[in-house]
C-alpha cells in the first residue's frame, strides 16, 4: 500500500482506513475459524474485535485462542502484521510527524502583525552579524527568516527578531510581512536565493538585495529579479587590490562599503599590538569594537574561515567589517 506524505492529514486517514479494514478482515475470519474449531460462544462480533485487537497489539491475554494448525498460523500472521501497523507504520506515519509538529510550533513563525517598514533578511551569518549592530543603531526594524532550528533557538536566545521556515516558501514571506516591508536581503546559497528572488517577486516589487558566492552568477540572479546583486568575495579582491598599491596605508580610507555604513577594512597588526599572543577567541574584538573580523592573513594565505583559535601575530593581518567607529575602535588594538 502506498501512503502519502508522512504526517499528513490524508496519511493519518489512510492509516486508520488500514487499521479498521484489516480489523474487520480479521474479525470475520475468527469468527469463521471459531465455528470450524466447534467454538460457538466465541463466535460472535464483539469477541472476534476483542480477540483481534488483543493479537495485533501482541497483548495476547490467552482466554480466547484458536486451537487448529491453521488457526495457529492465522493467529501469528495478524499478531505479525499488528507489528508491522504498529511499529513500521504508526510511529513514522503518525507519532513522529506529530512530535515533530510540536516541537516547530514552540519556534517563532510569524512577524509581529504591526511590523512595518522593515528588512527581511533570508538567511543568517556573520556578514549579518555586523548589519544587524548598523540597523539597531539606526533603529531599523528588521526580522530574520532561517529553516535551521537551532539558529534560530539561537537568534531567540539573543532576542533578535526572526522566524522559522524556508525563505523561498511563499507563505513564509508572507508571515515575515514581505508586503508592508522596505526591503529583501537574499542571503542563502546562490540556487537557494535564485528561489528566494523568484518567489519575492510574485508577491511584491519592493527592493531586493542578492549576496552572490559566485559572481559569475550574478547575472542570473539579476535576471530573477535581484534589485542589486553584491559578490562579498569580489569586494574583499577589489579591496586587498587597493591595499597592494597601498600596503602601508594606517587611515580607513580606501575601505570598500558593503552597505551603507557598513564597510571592509584591513588591519595590519602592529609590534606593540596589545593583541599580539591571543588567539581571536581571547582577543574577543567583537565585544570590545562591535567589528566583525571575516578573515585573517596567516602563513602567506588569507583566509576568509578565521577560527577562534587562530593566534594574532605581530605579522598577522586582519580583515574585518563594521562601522566607521566600530573599525576605528579595531584600529586603537592594532596599534
Amino acid at each position: 500500500m502506498k501512503f502519502p506524505k508522512l504526517g499528513s492529514r490524508k496519511s493519518i486517514v489512510v492509516y486508520i482506513a488500514a487499521v479498521v479494514n484489516l480489523t474487520i478482515i480479521y474479525s470475520l475470519i475468527f469468527i469463521y475459524l471459531a465455528k470450524i474449531e466447534h467454538q460457538p460462544e466465541h463466535a460472535d462480533l464483539i469477541t472476534a474485535i476483542y480477540w483481534t485487537i488483543s493479537s495485533m497489539t501482541t497483548v495476547g491475554y490467552g482466554d480466547v485462542v484458536l486451537y487448529s494448525n491453521i488457526g495457529r498460523i492465522f493467529s501469528v500472521l495478524v499478531q505479525i502484521s499488528g507489528v508491522f501497523m504498529i511499529f513500521g507504520l504508526m510511529f513514522p506515519l503518525v507519532i513522529t510527524p506529530w512530535l515533530e509538529r510540536t516541537i516547530k510550533v514552540m519556534l517563532p513563525l510569524h512577524a509581529p502583525e504591526d511590523m512595518t517598514k522593515h528588512i527581511i533578511i533570508c538567511g543568517y551569518n556573520r556578514l549579518v552579524e555586523t548589519l544587524i549592530d548598523e540597523l539597531k543603531e539606526h533603529k531599523i526594524s528588521f526580522i530574520i527568516v532561517e529553516n535551521d532550528e537551532h539558529l534560530i533557538h539561537e537568534l531567540v536566545e539573543k532576542k533578535i527578531p526572526c522566524i522559522f521556515g524556508s525563505a523561498s516558501d511563499e507563505e513564509v514571506l508572507e508571515n515575515a510581512n514581505i508586503k508592508t516591508a522596505r526591503l529583501v536581503i537574499a542571503n542563502d546559497t546562490d540556487e537557494e536565493n535564485a528561489n528566494i528572488i523568484l518567489t519575492a517577486r510574485e508577491l511584491t516589487d519592493l527592493e531586493i538585495i542578492a549576496i552572490v558566492e559566485d559572481s559569475s552568477k550574478e547575472k542570473y540572479l539579476k535576471y530573477a529579479g535581484a534589485s542589486k546583486v553584491v559578490s562579498p568575495k569580489t569586494l574583499i579582491g577589489r579591496f586587498i587590490g587597493k591595499k597592494a598599491v597601498d600596503p602601508f596605508t594606517s587611515r580607513l580610507t580606501g575601505a570598500t562599503e558593503f552597505f551603507e555604513g557598513v564597510s571592509i577594512v584591513e588591519f595590519p597588526i602592529y609590534p606593540n599590538s596589545q593583541l599580539i599572543g591571543n588567539t581571536l577567541g581571547t582577543s574577543a574584538i567583537r565585544e570590545r569594537t562591535g567589528a566583525n573580523v571575516v578573515g585573517i592573513w596567516k602563513s602567506g594565505s588569507l583566509s576568509f574561515n578565521p577560527h577562534a583559535s587562530d593566534t594574532i601575530k605581530d605579522n598577522s593581518v586582519l580583515l574585518a567589517i563594521g562601522t566607521t567607529n566600530q573599525l576605528s575602535e579595531l584600529k586603537k588594538l592594532t596599534r
